[in-house]
């Protein structure tokens, strides 16, 4: 059986609460109830991040009705007493907290927190002051890489090495940074290429409607899955409309486990349960119709059946053309 420790499913919550922290609580002990594996968040500073005046992407207005991103940011931001006792929360509930940081401060307010996991943000790949600052705190990494080309992965991937990460403790996460994303945009092939070309750990944040996406890449390689939820699709906010309800998050981490359950190892053998059944399934030659000794077996007096144990059909060239030593009646094992 494939190890479930290898297998890391991300709830993202992300600002789905909506900046009102009782909802956050309550996105905790969801994600902690489905089974997650971790409940990850967006920790930023609206004025650190964007200017007053500037705009809001398609999907952004679309989904809020916002057309300036700082007033929409700012109305879903929670403040880092507030993400204390998130994080309390999400001990009490045992599961892991995890968070995006979107600026410095919130980087080093992270920091301060004791996480043991940083995630990247798509739109950080190419910010080389952010990356610089968390390659030096030599944690752990999951690298988002939603609108970026291979020399973007590989420069970050370069800086975060050179100021002081591990190479092993980087991961990569395939990503389309549209919300939600059609499934033909989806590229999930690019999973399997990102793992071999830097074989580093390498999962998939699903931005899509269902299940489809992410139970098809964890059979290109996912091991690490993250899903945005919500309490509820209908609220006003950028992301709901691409995440799962209450009831979804449940059933997709258990299709998630039951889909890396049967991957199972990287050859072919067969199990022991199903070699109980070969001698049930497979075929041994029989007599086709009376035998009689001396006479040679060909295609008109030997067949194949299943059968009490005899001479297995792999068997059958070996066979064809020998001189029967023996009478065999109709449906007969033949002995050689």
């Amino acid at each position: 059986m494939k190890n479930m420790s290898n297998l890391i499913i991300i709830a993202e919550a992300g600002v789905n609460h909506n900046g009102d922290l009782k909802k956050a609580f309550k996105l905790v002990d969801l994600a902690a109830k489905a089974g997650a594996d971790y409940v990850k968040f967006q920790t930023y500073s609206t004025e650190d991040i964007v200017q007053k005046d500037f705009s809001c992407a398609k999907y952004q207005t679309r989904n809020t009705n916002f057309k300036n991103q700082y007033k929409m940011l700012k109305k879903y931001e929670l403040s880092n007493s507030d993400f204390i006792k998130i994080f309390k929360r999400c001990k009490m509930k045992k599961i892991k907290f995890l968070s995006s940081p979107f600026d410095l401060k919130s980087i080093s307010f992270l920091k301060k927190l004791k996480v043991k996991i940083i995630k990247i943000p798509s739109g950080e790949i190419t910010n080389i002051p952010y990356l610089s600052k968390i390659g030096s705190l030599n944690l752990k990494i999951i690298l988002s890489t939603g609108m970026s080309n291979l020399k973007e992965i590989k420069n970050a991937l370069k800086l975060l090495i050179k100021c002081g990460t591990k190479r092993k403790n980087i991961s990569l996460l395939h990503c389309n940074t549209e919300y939600p994303v059609k499934l033909e945009e989806t590229n999930l092939k690019s999973i399997s290429f990102l793992k071999k070309k830097f074989n580093l750990k390498t999962g998939f944040s699903d931005h899509t409607i269902g299940f489809e996406a992410s139970l098809t890449s964890i059979g290109l390689g996912a091991e690490i899955i993250e899903k945005h939820f919500t309490l509820n699709k209908s609220l006003a906010g950028p992301d709901h409309r691409a995440s799962l309800d209450p009831k979804e998050l449940v059933d997709f981490v258990s299709k998630l486990k039951n889909a890396y359950k049967s991957l199972g190892q990287n050859k072919k053998f067969a199990s022991l349960q199903e070699l109980q059944n070969l001698k049930f399934i497979r075929k041994n030659i029989v007599a086709k119709k009376n035998i009689y000794k001396g006479q040679k077996f060909t295609v008109n007096n030997i067949t194949t059946k299943r059968s009490m144990p005899g001479v297995a059909s792999e068997k059958w060239d070996k066979v064809l053309r020998k001189i029967s030593k023996f009478d065999f009646k109709k449906d007969q094992n033949i002995k050689i």
